[in-house]
């Protein structure tokens, strides 16, 4: 997938090369689609899957994170695999494994066999996100078009967790808990045979090197240490020695992984790729913003479902406003990103998502969706549109053709890493907070309801933190210039992002 090597097989003609490649981007974010929601589609129905299966309370958030750090931790290498295999072929590869996963999981019949497709979902999808990201930089040449394609890509990519809800909520209430995993094989499948007839060949760069094996193993290993450390704070708390050896050890981990990469010949991360000034602030900032976002969309579906007592299907549907925001959002950034550059969007938008976080985290007992829920998530998806649009053209932009691949997956990683650090963290910490509150008032009226609805708010005021620490980034890291923008596209066409 390093393209700058890459030779496009010729189309027959340029009409047909013309409409085939909107036909290509439909299949490419169908595909990008069901590796994003699949990272949430089972936050609703994981209350069902955990009595069927009998996953103790500890254990039922590897229903999530087995997926999301797999994907993120082993993107780097997928992204790899891309530039000496070829992009289409690792996208086609990616989906027929996706369905094998999918199936896997969804017919579980203990723990074990859930998180095991769980985690080989995120596998594949470590395949397929790197090269669908790269495979829409080629296809689109002319610089107006390739901004509305990823315009689309960024929107499929933002509004995925919330369309997971949805369908989650969908299948969880009329049909079964196992729909929400099984629902992907046909998809996967429809997407492979759209790729097969749509999606541009390309011929893989000759393989100067190896893997860097010690360096997906350290990075994953790490990764999963770190999570699960934050995992176990909230029942042995952040100075048990299981907690606090698991933290240390990942941080160890991904402290050797930075230094294998800055020794090894061929690393599966160049150090280069996040030292540009503008590639690293968009890398930062694709870490910061998933750790709000997860954490709002996995306490706002509880808070739902739980303090509300909404249906899994109203509870999904609840978030509909979302994808609705992130669409109209993901539209006027991709008309502004030419005209005014990145920065001012990425401001505006990292602005309004802190906002509505904080408008979330005055949630009381008694409150209702339509005065303090939807205005919270209007605001939050009108900022996330121009976020996504903004960083994933900038962390794409001037890269060096060998590195590719490595720079696609390098975005997706950091946004798989923020949720599932996002997940782990911020739940155990609201956790706590709840515990304190019913130890603080035992003798208030609805003391369950109001200490999780408490735990809420500390997590929304945690996650608006984020958001908060995203703008210093944004402002001085992110500095392109509509005009860089434009001939970063060509030359990132010309080396096949």
């Amino acid at each position: 997938m390093t393209a700058g090597t890459a030779t496009l097989v010729p189309e027959k003609s340029t009409e047909r090369r013309g409409s085939a490649r909107w036909w290509a981007l439909g299949v490419i974010a169908l595909a990008q689609l069901m590796v994003v929601l699949d990272a949430t589609i089972v936050t609703i129905s994981l209350p069902f899957a955990q009595q069927d299966l009998g996953i103790s309370d500890g254990n039922k958030q590897w229903v999530l994170t087995a997926y999301t750090l797999i994907f993120g931790g082993l993107l780097l290498l997928g992204g790899r695999l891309a530039d000496y295999l070829g992009r289409r072929r690792v996208f086609l590869i990616g989906l027929v494994g996706f369905a094998g996963a999918s199936a896997l999981a969804g017919l579980a019949q203990n723990a074990a066999e859930l998180f095991a497709g769980r985690g080989l979902q995120g596998a594949f999808g470590a395949l397929l996100a790197p090269a669908a990201l790269s495979l829409v930089s080629v296809t689109f040449t002319e610089a107006k078009e390739r901004a509305r394609a990823f315009g689309v890509f960024a929107g499929v990519s933002a509004g995925g967790a919330a369309i997971g809800l949805i369908a989650g909520g969908a299948l969880t209430e009329y049909a079964n808990w196992r729909w929400c995993l099984l629902v992907n094989t046909p998809i996967a499948l429809l997407a492979f045979l759209g790729a097969m007839a749509f999606v541009i060949k390309d011929v893989p760069a000759p393989r100067t090197g190896g893997y860097d094996l010690p360096g997906a193993i350290t990075a994953t290993a790490g990764l999963i240490s770190v999570v699960y450390g934050f995992s176990r704070a909230a029942e042995d708390g952040w100075g048990a020695a299981t907690t606090l050896g698991l933290i240390i050890g990942g941080v160890a981990l991904l402290v050797a992984f930075v230094f294998i990469e800055s020794r090894t010949a061929n690393p599966l991360l160049p150090l280069r790729i996040p030292g540009e000034i503008n590639r690293g602030g968009s890398f930062l900032v694709a870490l910061l913003v998933p750790i709000a976002m997860f954490a709002m969309f996995l306490n706002l579906s509880y808070y739902l479902q739980i303090t509300l007592g909404y249906s899994a299907m109203k509870a999904g549907v609840s978030f509909l406003p979302f994808p609705v925001g992130i669409v109209i959002s993901a539209g006027v950034a991709s008309a502004l990103l030419p005209k005014i550059g990145p920065r001012p969007i990425m401001l505006a938008g990292a602005g309004l998502g802190m906002a509505g976080l904080l408008y979330l985290a005055q949630l009381e007992f008694g409150d209702s969706y339509a005065s303090s829920v939807l205005p919270a998530i209007a605001l939050i998806a009108l900022g996330m549109g121009g976020v996504f649009v903004s960083m994933q053209t900038t962390a794409l932009h001037q890269v060096e053709e060998k590195d590719s691949g490595v720079a696609s997956a390098l975005l997706n990683a950091a946004q798989q890493v923020g949720g599932s650090i996002g997940t782990a963290l911020l739940t155990t910490i609201s956790v706590q907070a709840a515990d304190r509150y019913v130890t603080n008032h035992p003798t208030i009226d609805n003391v369950v309801a109001r200490a999780s609805i408490h735990s809420y708010d500390i997590a929304f005021y945690l996650g608006a933190g984020f958001f908060a620490l995203s703008i210093p980034i944004i402002w001085f890291m992110i500095r392109d210039k509509p005009e860089n923008l434009l001939e970063g596209s060509e030359h990132v066409v010309h080396a096949g992002v």
